[in-house]
């Protein structure tokens, strides 16, 4: 008993700043590391895939993108699961509940461990066909099979380390959460020139260096849980609580429906690109959905700082600064798009030519000169909405943090599966690949407007009453 009061004091004196500092210097504080871990992670994906484009083809680029969407829905059971629960955390800390926060946070890791397991034994059971039907074609296969069967090993311990990393950053605490998220793409950097450009082993090398950085991402989570967290898990906690599982379920499926709408994204486009022009098409889509994860990771930073700001003062009943953190948050993350949208626009044949190296062969020349060409159109038509996406992450991470699952999760779905994947459908048919590029900016607009439309009307149906009431 003395033990947990401890802890309640620890965690009180931790995450009440979350409710009593300034909402801009809160926001930079919890934006900017989130900001940093995702861009070096992000970086990571991006160099990743230079260094694989120069050093082994643009096709072994094409392979890793039909991989990435089987794996990173796995990935994405932790990150849901982190996600879920960490809303849950947020109120019950805002809320003085620490016992329920330290539940929430076992169920978590069993959860994580019962599911990503059990979905990664079924990939590597159904290995060829799932490679395949993702895209996996042609020249594509080989490359793509030898990455996939290693990087599916190392995915479970990517499930729990994003998901220990949300829960790092609903306790208050980014500049952990930061240092996890760097810690595996710096080994990841160094293990893809060792493997790859010294030791020459190609696919392979790409993909022990990926699950090898998972390794110490994961290592370096549970040394923070040993000896930094104020979460002091015990063995019993892991026991599975139904109604934390439910809230943990229920606002959790959210980011998971949003996880693995993009990998149906990347399973429809990939076999779409194959279909209209071939290998080297899916390398073009391959580099623009790098840049899609590089280029808006400010964004996407800011997104993640305000879920737990935004979660602990709606919990703690201070609405006013809820509405505060609303509107800045949309406004910095507004003002990143229209800077973003500017350096994408300057520099893409610049860009295009950072993932090629110089070609081996005639067919790799001739796959070199298509990708050069197509790219830069591509990123000036899939980026042009960059500063208005800011209304739809930031409104659907509302209802989030708030803990309204039904909207959140609609809200959420809206870009890619209520307007991208439809529109992924048809117009290709009738404009070809410049069908697949137009597809994204105008998912954009609509899946905006739609979320301006609840948020608009959630602020004034409900928070500026409460705001009145208070």
């Amino acid at each position: 008993m003395n033990g947990l009061m401890k802890e309640i004091t620890m965690s009180k004196k931790h995450s009440d700043k979350l409710g009593t500092q300034p909402i801009s210097k809160l926001l930079i504080q919890q934006a900017v590391p989130a900001s940093i871990g995702i861009l070096v992670m992000s970086l990571n994906i991006l160099v990743d895939s230079i260094f694989v484009g120069n050093w082994i083809g643009p096709l072994a680029i094409a392979a890793i993108n039909v991989v990435l969407p089987i794996s990173f829905f796995i990935a994405a059971i932790g990150m849901a699961i982190g996600i879920g629960g960490s809303s849950v955390l947020s109120r019950a800390l805002g809320e003085e509940k620490y016992g329920k926060a330290i539940r929430v946070f076992g169920n978590q890791i069993a959860l994580t461990l019962l599911i990503t397991l059990t979905f990664a034994f079924c990939g590597l059971w159904f290995t060829d066909a799932l490679v395949e039907n993702f895209g996996g074609r042609g020249a594509i296969f080989d490359l793509a099979k030898q990455y996939y069967t290693i990087v599916l090993y190392g995915v479970p311990i990517l499930a729990l380390s994003m998901m220990g990393n949300t829960v790092i950053r609903a306790e208050g605490k980014p500049k952990f959460a930061m240092i996890a998220m760097i810690i595996p793409s710096a080994t990841n950097l160094f293990l893809d020139y060792f493997l790859i450009n010294v030791l020459d082993w190609g696919m392979i090398g790409a993909g022990w260096a990926s699950t090898m950085s998972y390794l110490f991402c994961f290592l370096y989570i549970c040394y923070f849980f040993v000896f930094k967290s104020e979460l002091k898990l015990k063995l019993h906690y892991l026991k599975f609580d139904f109604k934390i599982v439910r809230e943990i379920g229920a606002l959790g499926s959210i980011t998971l429906a949003r996880q693995g709408v993009i990998s149906v994204v990347y399973l429809i486009l990939n076999n779409i690109m194959v279909d209209l022009e071939g290998e080297w098409a899916v390398a073009c889509y391959a580099i623009v959905s790098r840049l899609l994860m590089f280029a808006l990771f400010p964004i996407t930073g800011i997104t993640q700082g305000f879920l737990p700001i935004a979660g602990y003062n709606y919990g703690a009943q201070k609405f006013k600064r809820v509405r505060e953190i609303i509107n800045k948050a949309i406004l910095y993350a507004s003002i990143v798009g229209v800077f973003i949208l500017g350096i994408l626009y300057l520099f893409p044949e610049f860009i295009a030519k950072l993932f090629l190296g110089t070609p081996s062969s005639n067919a790799q020349q001739l796959i070199n000169k298509k990708v050069l060409e197509e790219v830069p159109r591509a990123i000036q038509y899939v980026f042009i909405a960059s500063p208005i996406i800011a209304v739809q992450l930031i409104g659907s991470a509302y209802f989030q943090a708030i803990g309204k699952a039904m909207p959140a999760f609609l809200l959420s779905l809206s870009k890619q599966g209520f307007f991208l994947i439809p529109l992924l459908l048809i117009l290709p048919k009738f404009y070809g690949i410049l069908g697949v590029w137009i597809a994204f900016p105008i998912s954009d607009l609509l899946a905006t407007l739609v979320t301006a439309l609840f948020l608009n009307r959630e602020i004034k149906k409900h928070l500026i009453p409460k705001i009145l009431k208070a």
